[in-house]
């Protein structure tokens, strides 16, 4: 059984312009990917694991680009994306990228373990737990914060998480 898309991307993906491109980033198992391919996007789904080949290749909208993105230099050079997809993955030097990687109009959806999560189990190493309001440091003074969240949730399994929705810009209707 494949696992569902995060409940916060999935709250964030209705804002999301139809047919705009995403970057899914550390994809993994291609969740979030598969969600917003089914939705009409076309998806770069980028990981360190080869394994993602075989999946995305069974997705017509889903493009594949392994590549380890914790060495050697951002494999994507200035490209941008309608919405940029960060979940359950924290590499710090990468803010800079991630944040320039969201197009004019463009949204983050970041969701991952925060600081306290080692109360919990795993992950519990502090580099890749994000300090108290670290996402909206990343941001400040680049997008425009719609929503960010700094809590405890209980599904799938009990986590200290932070979550933020940010946008480039402004969004008519919005």
């Amino acid at each position: 059984m494949r696992a569902a898309a995060s409940p916060w991307i999935r709250r964030w993906s209705r804002v999301v312009a139809p047919g705009v491109d995403v970057l899914d980033l550390a994809c993994g198992g291609g969740r979030h990917s598969r969600w917003f391919a089914s939705r009409g996007h076309p998806v770069m789904a980028v990981d360190r694991d080869v394994a993602i080949t075989v999946w995305a290749g069974m997705e017509a909208l889903v493009t594949p680009q392994v590549t380890d993105l914790e060495t050697g230099t951002w494999p994507l050079g200035q490209r941008t994306f309608g919405v940029v997809v960060v979940t359950n993955y924290l590499h710090r030097p990468l803010f800079p990228h991630i944040v320039g990687a969201v197009a004019p109009g463009g949204w983050l959806l970041y969701e991952t373990f925060a600081a306290g999560n080692e109360r919990f189990g795993r992950p519990s190493n502090p580099d890749f737990l994000l300090r108290p309001a670290e996402l909206l440091e990343a941001v400040a003074g680049q997008l425009r914060v719609v929503a960010y969240e700094d809590r405890r949730v209980d599904r799938p399994a009990p986590a200290l998480v932070q979550r933020i929705a940010a946008v480039r810009g402004s969004v008519p209707g919005w």
